[in-house]
């Protein structure tokens, strides 16, 4: 099984994203300017692309890797 992104939420000043291992990483919202100004609905306006390794919000044209959020939370283990 390769390792993707499953669903996404919102937690105050962090997005999560759960993955399809069970595992979840949290990333500050401080970030992704584009994401900590956006309203409730931009914010779940996201899709899953390329089988869960990237996620887009096409009206904040923003685009987030799932290799990114692994890199944070690898360099927050360090």
């Amino acid at each position: 099984m390769s390792l993707a992104i499953s669903k996404v939420w919102f937690n105050n000043d962090k997005i999560v994203v759960g993955l399809n291992d069970k595992n979840d990483i949290e990333v500050p919202l401080s970030l992704y300017p584009r994401l900590q100004n956006a309203t409730y609905q931009q914010r779940n306006g996201y899709e899953l692309w390329n089988n869960g390794k990237w996620l887009h919000w096409e009206e904040l044209d923003e685009d987030l890797s799932l290799d990114g959020f692994l890199r944070y939370q690898k360099k927050q283990s360090e």
